[in-house]
């Protein structure tokens, strides 16, 4: 990350992305907006149990749509979805486990529900984490990697048709303004190169989220995409990962329902949907993808070069014998560079 890219950021994220960089968004937001009923309709929000995922699962439980949490510890899931349950009156709320780092685990999941299930109107891609050291998933692959990206690829992909035949369906990803400092790296996609800085793997992966996003725009005009920033929002998850950060910003730090915000908007507002599939969003609103001079734009050859590396990766996994892929050595040998 160059010393330009990273000013360039922080100066924006003290504007724009903290609490006062919503307030001051929030003035020129349209409130009946968000004043509808969405019964009948159906969300699946991934990291469903805690901050943005279940402000934005306890927003449209409240609106009367059905929500399927995805999460990964099932107590959490239990507890969140009681309090979603009992705070909106709305007993539609499911809670799905899936480990959004095990590819294979996704996969069945999404075959799964779609046998189950005869329609999904909404994607909301929020589960991820951040791990500062190197490590494999269970499929062998770098585990923020897996989460942040194969995760929602593979989830993505698999529940593209079921999408299809739904009304109005859309596909919403949470991403992250550290994106921006970021270029699409396709010769490194596991971070087995040089030091790895947890902050900064994240930061790429949240590109490649961006690049996904822009891609399936293209491949899918029956859906609509898009990407979002939240802003700096006091999560569990900030807390946790980055400290140091977290307590520097302090009351800074957005609310998880303010930074849910245009995650709900994206997901319920008829409005958001007549905007171009595939764009970045932030406080309800389109912006840049890329820092003005930061020399982050890939060219059509990284782009098409990278979704082809993701789906070799997934097709090498999903395609391997389930005794190989539980074999004691399957955690621990790095299957793909």
């Amino acid at each position: 990350m160059s010393l330009y890219r990273n000013t360039v950021w922080f100066l924006n994220g003290i504007h724009y992305y903290t609490r006062k960089g919503y307030e001051a968004a929030a003035k020129d937001f349209e409130s009946q907006h968000l004043n509808v009923s969405v019964v009948g309709r159906s969300f699946m929000i991934t990291g469903a149990n805690s901050g943005i995922g279940k402000a934005t699962a306890m927003a449209i439980a409240k609106r009367g749509g059905t929500v399927h949490m995805v999460c990964r510890n099932r107590d959490r899931a239990e507890e969140a979805r009681e309090d979603i349950i009992y705070e909106s009156g709305n007993t539609e709320v499911y809670a799905h486990i899936v480990d959004m780092s095990e590819t294979r685990k996704v996969k069945e999941f999404a075959e799964d529900f779609k046998m189950q299930y005869s329609s999904l109107n909404v994607l909301i891609n929020n589960a991820g984490c951040m791990v500062h050291k190197r490590e494999l998933s269970a499929d062998g692959l770098e585990k923020n990697f897996a989460t942040n990206t194969m995760g929602v690829y593979v989830l993505t992909q698999a529940l593209i048709p079921l999408l299809q035949k739904s009304r109005d369906p859309r596909v919403i990803t949470v991403s992250s303004g550290g994106m921006l400092v970021q270029k699409l790296r396709v010769d490194d996609l596991q971070s087995d190169k040089g030091h790895f800085d947890g902050v900064m793997v994240y930061a790429q992966n949240k590109r490649q989220q961006v690049v996904l996003t822009q891609q399936w725009a293209k491949a899918n005009p029956l859906i609509h995409f898009s990407v979002m920033h939240p802003g700096w929002v006091d999560t569990p998850a900030v807390a946790t990962s980055m400290p140091q950060f977290h307590q520097m910003m302090g009351d800074r730090l957005r609310s998880v329902e303010q930074g849910a915000d245009t995650v709900v908007w994206l997901a319920l507002c008829r409005v958001s949907a007549r905007s171009r599939s595939g764009q970045f969003f932030q406080d309800r609103c389109p912006v840049p993808a890329h820092l003005p001079l930061a020399w982050t734009h890939s060219s059509p050859e990284d782009v098409q070069r990278f979704m082809s590396q993701l789906e070799t990766l997934a097709k090498a996994i999903l395609s391997q014998p389930e005794e190989e892929h539980n074999s004691p050595m399957s955690a621990t040998r790095p299957q793909f560079v």
